[in-house]
């Protein structure tokens, strides 16, 4: 039997989308946490990694940057969630709607990670035994949303 698959190409531009009623309640909530997140406060320290520093050697260029695209960055981030909220249930996507999920699902999980201080060297057991605290749920969601960005990159790299 092979594995499991949340997204598949139709060959015909649309896209299936398979993912089970738990897992869109997970990305229905983590999308509207994040979108609240972005809108109420885009300079929350837990957002950092969606806007990293394009001149760190030179403060005043940064803050002209930042002043230059910072709204932009923020609204398509804001367009982006807002596809995937609305599509949380959808069991088809096309392309458009494929690159605002792999969009979507990517700033979801760094800013996951952000706030569980993921580094290169945490690893992952699935078979080992997790507590069920606030902490060990938000890991798991944080694997299980690189599990799915592994999916929606490949979707999408072999439509090239």
């Amino acid at each position: 039997m092979a594995p499991r698959r949340p997204v598949e190409p139709n060959g015909d531009g649309t896209y299936s989308l398979n993912l089970r009623g738990d897992e869109r309640a997970l990305i229905a909530t983590i999308v509207s946490e994040l979108r609240s997140a972005l809108a109420d406060d885009p300079s929350d320290e837990m957002l950092t990694r969606l806007f990293p520093t394009a001149r760190p050697d030179d403060p005043e260029a940064e803050a002209e940057y930042q002043e230059l695209v910072r709204h932009e960055l923020v609204s398509n981030r804001l367009a982006r969630l807002d596809i995937v909220g609305e599509l949380a249930e959808a069991t088809a996507l096309d392309q458009e709607q494929l690159a605002a999920w792999l969009g979507a699902v990517n700033d979801i999980r760094l800013v996951l990670g952000t706030r569980l201080e993921v580094s290169e060297d945490d690893e992952f057991d699935i078979d080992e035994e997790v507590e069920d605290t606030p902490e060990s749920v938000a890991r798991s969601a944080y694997w299980y949303l690189g599990w799915l960005l592994e999916h929606l990159v490949e979707v999408s790299a072999s439509e090239l």
